[in-house]
């Protein structure tokens, strides 16, 4: 069996047995979500100022509320199983179409966000690491223990007041100027711009991550009997670094990306916030106090499926990575 064939091979496991996972992720999340006290009907009826008993009680048989939770549980994973996953009472729409509508945003921001933080920390991570004890190496741990402990609300404002309104390079909020009706390339162009300043400021926080990591990991590769026997054999130290320490040295930095995934969306609800970002971070933040849970539950699951597929990713990149590591 070649190399291809084993890795289809393993994919195919690993989805069958992230199923399961996913599965349990709902079921638990579900039991989670009912803990707390209060239901959508008591959050419609406090809204309303008033509601008899009479017409909260024909809403909870409406919405399925007035059954027992197993029996609930039967009925949210027998509609999941069929890809229906319910109904947003906040939003008066289906949850897996409002989902869709503000998953594109949300992945965008995401995209961009890994793409800045690991290519600027790898490289300043490498940059730091090959220039160690010099003021190059200062300069970098500096700026990274400092964009690494500012908050991140304070780095969206601060981003707001000078290049929004300071300097009017870039739009204050929002994802794209709607009242201009862009399309084609300047719809295009019109969205990049808007997603210049959360994407910075959320990068920023994994940059310093990824840097510091990128750098670590390759003090403690340079350590390695490897390299000794390198230099020993006479390569050159920009072969030993570009061949064979950044290679190894991704490794940790590989696995924290794909574990950070599942934290961004999280980690995005604050740069949302500043930048009224329409993404599914702000979206989980509004349904939690609203007690949507069909739309709750169906984010929690959707984030559960990236980060079972990112890890997937990671594995088959971590066997290109490390010839050593096979997968079967």
């Amino acid at each position: 069996m070649n190399r291809t064939s084993k890795i289809f091979r393993y994919v195919l496991n690993r989805l069958a047995q992230g199923i399961p996972i996913i599965l349990a992720i709902v079921v638990l999340n579900f039991f989670l979500l009912n803990l707390a006290e209060g239901d959508a009907v008591d959050v419609l009826a406090g809204e309303a100022g008033s509601a008899t008993p009479e017409y909260m009680s024909e809403l909870r048989t409406k919405f399925g509320l007035d059954k027992p939770l197993p029996v609930q549980l039967l009925v949210y994973l027998k509609n999941v199983v069929s890809l229906d996953l319910g109904y947003s009472f906040r939003h008066d729409m289906a949850v897996s179409k409002l989902i869709i509508d503000r998953f594109w945003p949300t992945l965008l921001l995401m995209a961009s966000t890994i793409f800045i933080a690991v290519t600027f920390g790898i490289l300043l991570g490498l940059m730091a690491a090959t220039r160690l004890n010099t003021w190059k190496d200062s300069a970098i741990s500096i700026f990274a223990l400092i964009t690494y402990a500012t908050p991140l609300f304070w780095v969206g404002l601060m981003m707001i007041v000078v290049f929004s309104i300071y300097l009017g390079w870039f739009p204050t909020s929002g994802m794209e100027n709607i009242s201009a009706f862009h399309e084609g390339f300047d719809r295009f162009a019109d969205i990049g711009r808007h997603l210049v300043l959360p994407t910075i400021t959320l990068s920023l926080f994994y940059l310093a991550l990824y840097t510091r990591m990128m750098r670590a990991s390759m003090l403690e590769q340079y350590g390695q009997d490897y390299v000794v026997t390198a230099r020993a054999k006479g390569l050159t130290e920009r072969r030993i670094t570009f061949v064979h320490v950044v290679r190894n040295a991704l490794l940790p930095v590989v696995t924290m990306a794909g574990v950070q995934v599942g934290a961004l969306i999280g980690g995005s609800v604050i740069v949302e916030s500043v930048f009224a970002w329409p993404g599914l971070g702000m979206l989980a933040f509004e349904s939690l106090f609203a007690r949507d849970l069909n739309l709750l539950l169906g984010i929690f699951m959707l984030s559960s499926v990236l980060v079972v597929a990112i890890n997937l990713v990671v594995d088959v990149i971590y066997s290109f990575l490390d010839p050593r590591i096979e997968v079967a």
